[in-house]
Order: C-alpha cells, then structure tokens, then sequence
C-alpha cells in the first residue's frame, strides 16, 4: 500500500473489506456479504464510499441468525464487550492487536 501513497491515497480509489469464514465464492461457516452492489453504485454514483459492509447468516427459514460488519482493511470488527455477540451492532471497527 505505501508504494501507492499509504491507506489514506490508496482508500480514495479501492476498498477492501475481508470475510471471515466465508469461502472464496461463497458458503462456509462464516456470514455472507450483503450490499456490495449497492454499496459500489452509492460510491460511483454519489459519491460516498463505504467504511463498513454487513455480512449476514440466515437459518433455513431465512431468519438472520447473526450479523457482523465487515470492516475496511486493514481494520477489523471488534466486540464491544456487551450485548449478543451474532449481532453487528456490538461491533465497532478497529485496527487488529498488536498492528498500527
């Protein structure tokens, strides 16, 4: 990233949001990405990119069983220390242990 002007340049022009436990084209344990669509479309369109994007996992019924954000690299959801941990509003972004 520093070869293309560091986190603040590089977040003018791409995103990147990682899926835990979501497999490669979909599936696996963890929750599925939502919005993306929408999410590109609201940036190209007017504007406003997305800090954050919401990840689901539903039950057979279509209930949705847990819910977390998606944080932009190179930040990560952080349980906020109350509340359920299947729901993204416990959850705040923030840089990973130990990293800057």
């Amino acid at each position: 990233m520093q070869q293309m002007g560091g986190t603040e340049k590089v977040s003018e022009f791409l995103r990147f949001f990682l899926a835990p436990g979501v497999g490669h084209c979909g599936g696996g344990a963890g929750p599925t990405p939502t919005g993306q669509l929408e999410a590109l479309l609201a940036w190209v369109e007017e504007g406003k990119a997305a800090e954050t994007l919401t990840a689901t996992q539903r039950d057979q019924g279509g209930a949705v069983t847990r819910s977390r954000p998606l944080c932009q690299y190179p930040l990560v959801a952080k349980y906020k220390g109350a509340g359920s941990t299947d729901d993204a509003a416990n959850f705040v972004c923030g840089t990973h242990e130990g990293t800057k």
